[in-house]
C-alpha cells in the first residue's frame, strides 16, 4: 500500500490494476485503497496467467536470472542488489 501511495502522490491513480487472484491482490486494503482513489480492478481468469501475460513474464525472468542464481545475508542486500538488475556484464 505504501508504494501505491507515494505513486499517487507524484501520478495520478491508475484506471485500473490488473491481476491475478492471489492473496495480496484480493486483500481488504487493496479493495478499500480502489474505492478511495476510484481505481477499478481488472482480474484475470484464474489458472489464466496468458492474460497477464508481461507480470508473468518479468517474474519468470527475475526469478530465472536473480533470485535462482544470488544468495542474500539479509533483506537490505537483497533489495539493493534487485534495484541494480539486470546487470549489462
Amino acid at each position: 500500500m505504501a508504494v501505491l501511495e507515494e505513486l499517487t502522490s507524484l501520478y495520478p491513480a491508475p484506471k485500473y490494476i490488473r491481476s491475478d487472484n492471489g492473496p495480496e491482490f484480493i486483500a481488504h486494503a487493496l479493495r478499500k485503497w480502489c474505492e478511495s482513489s476510484g481505481t477499478s480492478t481488472a482480474y484475470i481468469k484464474p489458472g489464466s496467467p496468458w492474460q497477464n501475460g508481461f507480470s508473468e513474464s518479468f517474474n519468470s525472468r527475475f526469478r530465472d536470472e536473480f533470485l535462482n542464481t544470488e544468495l542474500f545475508a539479509t533483506v537490505t542486500e537483497a533489495q539493493g542488489l534487485a534495484n541494480r538488475w539486470p546487470r549489462d556484464d
